[in-house]
């Protein structure tokens, strides 16, 4: 049966993969990153997009693309088609170079964008790479952290969600890469992931041990807090603090005790936040 069309929407976001056939590496030498960077920036200069983050990986890459009226195919069909043709030049091969067909996946909602770029910049630690996130020269995270400028790459819109203050929101993002969520964020972004551990989605590590009685109505409230927020329910639980997480926990904390559906403690705990914290989010809304 053919592949069904991929869609197109125009503006959006998407996470694109690119790998190479068999999974073969498609990074040999320093040179190899520098010409995919080079040939990446002309497409997306070419067909007006926006690159929010990446990921060259040793046999394929991560890129968050914001598209324009140009769909995601033309961008992805050109790095490919030219890449591919400079490496066989440098190094005669048969077959096809990339897997045929490029992945990708529509960004929905800003949480699943910042778990997204945590995702891709994560790569090289998950992989066994390098020890320290900071060691990887290939990814977007150095700009994110404000070391050395790219005038290519589009970082303002996410870290934007960290804060105004471009100090304040480069410190906020380095929080937000240090919490170890490496199993919720592979569940998100590729939801056929399976944990090696227990083949069981895991609680956050500070949620308590869930009441009977209690648990899955409060459960039930946060799903639709977050739903109707379009906030990923993971990151409730985190310590990273924007305007839209608080606004959302204070509203699970109200209609919590409204409803009758838990105690403040309880919210709380399922939160990973202090009582007061919420008490006060309550009293500012």
């Amino acid at each position: 049966m053919p592949r069904p069309p991929r869609i197109h929407v125009p503006n959006g976001i998407y996470h694109a993969i690119l790998r190479g056939n068999h999974r073969r590496e498609i990074f040999s030498e320093h040179n190899d990153f520098l010409d995919f960077e080079k040939l990446l920036r002309e497409a997306l200069m070419r067909y007006g997009a926006q690159l929010h983050a990446y990921c060259y990986m040793p046999n394929h890459v991560h890129l968050a693309i914001r598209v324009s009226e140009e769909p995601l195919g033309s961008v992805m069909h050109l790095v490919a088609s030219r890449y591919a043709r400079l490496r066989q030049r440098k190094v005669p091969t048969t077959g096809h170079f990339f897997e045929r067909r490029y992945r990708a996946k529509l960004v929905t909602t800003d949480s699943y964008l910042l778990v997204l770029v945590r995702y891709i910049h994560r790569n090289p630690l998950r992989a066994g790479l390098v020890s320290e996130l900071g060691d990887f020269r290939w990814s977007s995270h150095h700009a994110y952290c404000g070391l050395g400028s790219c005038e290519w790459l589009a970082i303002e819109p996410v870290l934007g969600f960290f804060g105004a203050n471009r100090a304040q929101a480069v410190d906020e993002y380095r929080r937000f890469m240090a919490d170890q969520c490496v199993e919720e964020d592979v569940a998100q972004v590729h939801p056929d992931h399976r944990s090696s551990a227990d083949n069981k989605r895991s609680l956050p590590a500070a949620a308590p041990e869930p009441r009977h009685d209690q648990a899955p109505a409060l459960e039930d409230l946060i799903h639709a807090v977050a739903v109707e927020q379009g906030i990923d329910a993971r990151l409730l639980s985190s310590r990273w603090r924007t305007a839209s997480l608080s606004r959302a926990r204070a509203e699970i904390a109200r209609r919590a005790l409204q409803e009758g559906v838990a105690t403040l403690s309880e919210v709380a705990r399922r939160l990973n936040r202090a009582p007061s914290t919420l008490s006060e989010l309550i009293s500012a809304r």
